[in-house]
Parts: C-alpha cells; sequence; structure tokens
C-alpha cells in the first residue's frame, strides 16, 4: 500500500524513482479505508531531505500511511524558506487537536546547548506532553529521544571524549522485541553525535534494546509512555555521514574520519548503505506494531 504525502512535495519523484508507491490527497480520498496517521516533527535543518529519508522507510510497509509534515511554531528555520513551509507543513498549533497512530520526533543541531536554554524548549514540553494524549506510538529519534528521555524520566546525558561519527556495529539484547523482529545480531547502524545518555540514570521502566560498548546506548523502549527512543540514524541514507564530513572539512573544523563509512577510508569513493535492510525492518516493525494495536476510533487514542 502507498503512502500519501502533500500534493507536489518535492520527495515525490525520489521516493518514485525508487519505488515507493507514492499516493496523492485526490486518489486517496477515493479509498474507503482508514489509512494510519503517522505524523514528522521535522526539526532537522534541511527539511527536504530528512522528509524524504522517513517517507521512504514509512512508504515501505504494506499498509496506507498519510503523512503529515509538522514543524515547531516558536521556530523560524534559517535553511528552508517560509514559502515552503507554509506550503508542506503544518505547525504544532495547527495539529495539537488531532490524533495520530504514530508519531516521529527527528534529532536537532543543538545537541550542545542545556534542554532549557534553546528557544523551542517550552513548545517540546507541551508536545512531549501532548504525545500521551493524542499519540497511540511515538518515536523520539537522537537529540529528540535525548529531550524525551530528560522529559519523562530525568535521564541524564554527558558530553563524550569525541564525537561518535561513523557507521558502528551494536548488539541486539532481546531479539524476541516486536519492534526488532528479523533483525540480525549485530546491526551496522550510522551514528553522529557528541553525547551519550548515562545507562545509570536509565530507570527500570526502560529497556535497552540495541547498544554498543564503545559509543553507548542505541535504541531504547519506553512502554509507560508509549515510545521508543532512538540515539542514532538508522534513517540516513548513504550521503548523509559523508556531506557532514565534507561540510566540516570545508569549514575547517578539522573533522574525524568517519569510521566505517568510505570504501578502504577513501573519500572520493562513495559509500556503501550497509544498513538499509535494518532500517526498513525496524520501521516496518514500528508501523505494524502501531497497526495491530491502535484503536479503530481515533477517538480512543490515548485514552489509556
Amino acid at each position: 500500500m502507498p503512502i500519501r504525502i502533500p500534493d507536489h512535495l518535492p520527495a515525490r519523484k525520489t521516493l518514485e524513482h525508487e519505488g515507493v508507491v507514492v499516493m496523492d490527497s485526490s486518489r486517496a480520498s477515493r479509498q474507503d479505508i482508514r489509512p494510519l496517521q503517522i505524523g514528522l516533527l521535522n526539526l532537522m535543518p534541511n527539511k527536504e531531505r530528512t522528509e524524504t529519508q522517513f517517507s521512504r522507510l514509512i512508504g515501505a510497509t504494506p499498509l496506507q500511511v498519510d503523512l503529515t509534515l509538522v514543524r515547531v511554531t516558536d521556530h523560524k528555520s534559517k535553511n528552508t524558506s517560509e514559502d515552503y513551509l507554509k506550503t508542506f507543513y503544518s505547525t504544532w498549533e495547527d495539529v495539537r487537536a488531532r490524533k495520530f497512530d504514530g508519531f516521529i520526533v527527528t534529532g536537532a543541531p543543538i545537541a550542545h546547548l542545556p534542554f532549557e536554554e534553546i528557544k523551542y524548549w517550552p513548545e517540546m514540553v507541551e508536545i512531549m506532553k501532548w504525545t500521551q494524549t493524542h499519540v497511540h506510538h511515538t518515536m523520539f529519534i537522537c537529540w529528540g529521544a535525548q529531550a524525551a528521555l530528560h522529559h519523562f524520566h530525568g535521564a541524564k546525558r554527558y558530553r563524550m571524549p569525541q564525537k561518535a561519527f561513523g557507521v558502528f556495529r551494536h548488539k541486539v539484547l532481546n531479539p524476541r522485541s516486536p519492534w526488532l523482529r528479523g533483525l540480525s545480531d549485530s546491526p551496522m547502524i550510522p551514528v553522529s553525535r557528541y553525547n551519550d545518555i548515562d545507562r545509570q540514570s536509565l530507570g527500570p521502566d526502560l529497556e535497552i534494546l540495541i547498544d554498543n560498548d564503545e559509543i553507548g546506548v542505541c535504541f531504547i523502549d519506553d512502554p509507560k509512555h508509549r515510545a521508543v527512543h532512538m540515539l542514532n540514524h538508522l534513517e540516513y541514507d548513504n550521503r548523509s555521514l559523508a556531506d557532514e564530513y565534507e561540510r566540516d572539512l570545508k569549514a575547517g573544523l578539522n573533522p574525524v574520519l568517519p569510521v566505517n563509512l568510505f570504501p578502504n577510508g577513501d573519500t572520493t569513493v562513495d559509500p556503501e548503505n550497509r544498513w538499509r535492510s535494518h532500517a526498513h525492518l525496524l520501521f516496518q516493525n514500528w508501523i505494524n506494531e502501531i497497526y495491530q494495536t491502535t484503536p479503530f476510533e481515533m477517538a480512543k487514542i490515548g485514552q489509556g
């Protein structure tokens, strides 16, 4: 089944070229089924790239999904035009009365700041509270996961001595988890972060599902809050880390070479994507679990 995205969204051409089945609003309105309602709160600077990355994963499931692109209300983007945002995005204020089967909160390049110093932190707190009454299940990613773990659990994060940057082999700790069906025991996962979560600050309500002894916690189940927390970036395409490296290189920041990314360490060769299958499995599992457990009557979402 297809994913429904906003009409004329630029990501459509890329998705159709990759074989993702895309449906526009007019065609979707003629179908007599209840599609899953998924929201994407996109906090990343490059909105178009991020929405494409998540759309290709959500759109590969066998269910019809209506994707709503959401942005924080109290923040003006420096990298995306206001016309683009007004055309394809709703503010959280626009959607806060709606119910969603699933909701994704992305990362943001603000991990160096204390949470309370972030301009839109008060709105983020409201959004996180809102997920408990208006969303059946939420996936928090990277900074979004750090923020949610801080808000819901008081989890502490700390600055690592060196940025974790590259594609790292991880360890699946609970292969029986419904979120991890089909994943291999040691998936390769892209990582780009300076912070790690102090695992001693994680309470008994949380279960670490994917881990790495060297660079820390990767994926956490949070059943009490109907959420999962992904600290890394399975949604990345093969060029995401490479483009970040080249950007920092041009800026004179002397970045370290991403681990396990470029073939034989040769930066002139395009990286191979060694995590694509795991990304698709994780998101298919997430969508399937939502489909199996979400109320058919959307008004009942968030009622316990």
